[in-house]
């Protein structure tokens, strides 16, 4: 049975991340670590933590020195992985039992080194408010003027990490897409396994409801990260703001 390391940055999400790291705890697949990684420098919430800790050995702490953001904080915690696929969990989302084991069946299944899931969207309260999709396959072109998979619902292999130019990005927002878009450019084949293994909550205090940061982020992924010109970048902007629009 294969290692899965599962990345979870904590930033302010207090309220969430226990029921979050036991709905890892529970999964009917039991090979795996979580890497929990606290990026709320200066804050004391050390013994908060530890005692969800001490819920599980295959729980590591990591407490950044100061706040890095929750990209680069994924970078961070995935030197210290040892798993040979890494997957991620948000500290505010949760998984469904059987999530690591269905995906990684079908990854074995479909020789697959990328793969993604569908979700459910849920409010502050747990409830569901609403449900994305998995496409079969994303391919690079599709990617770039919509962005489709959910990041705690993705599971790779960690050989990809070995290569430098494959990291989360610097940005609040659309981090996970940037690094997506750079796998896919480099034909990493990504699949999806359309079942809801997963549930994104969506809340006001989420940067990624943040309308103004998105739009500023999603210029940066086009702009700086795949060094379109001005015209170009504004031009996919828009497609991926109407893209996004269309789903809501």
């Amino acid at each position: 049975m294969s290692l899965v390391s599962i990345i979870m940055p904590y930033y302010k999400k207090k309220f969430y991340v226990e029921d979050s790291i036991k709905s890892i705890l529970s999964q009917s697949y039991q090979n795996f670590e979580i890497i929990l990684i606290n990026d709320e420098a200066g804050v004391q919430n050390n013994e908060f933590l530890k005692k969800i800790q001490d819920l599980d050995p295959r729980i590591k702490l990591i407490v950044n020195e100061k706040n890095l953001g929750a990209g680069e904080s994924r970078n961070k915690a995935i030197t210290y992985a040892k798993g040979d696929y890494i997957a991620f969990c948000d500290c505010d989302d949760l998984w469904k039992k059987t999530k690591l084991e269905n995906q990684l069946k079908f990854m074995s299944n479909y020789k697959v080194d990328f793969s993604f899931t569908g979700f459910e969207i849920i409010d502050v309260k747990g409830k569901i408010i609403g449900s994305r999709k998995a496409e079969k396959i994303i391919d690079y072109n599709e990617l770039k003027r919509s962005c489709d998979i959910g990041l705690s619902t993705v599971i790779l292999k960690k050989k990809f990490f070995e290569n430098k130019k494959f990291q989360f990005a610097n940005l609040k927002t659309k981090e996970d897409y940037v690094l997506w878009i750079k796998l896919a450019e480099n034909k990493v084949r990504m699949f999806g396994l359309d079942e809801p293994l997963g549930s994104w909550r969506k809340s006001k205090e989420s940067l990624s409801s943040s309308t103004l940061q998105k739009l500023s982020d999603g210029y940066k992924v086009y702009r700086i990260y795949l060094k379109y010109n001005v015209i170009k970048s504004l031009v996919y902007l828009f497609i991926l703001s109407i893209n996004f629009l269309l789903k809501k």
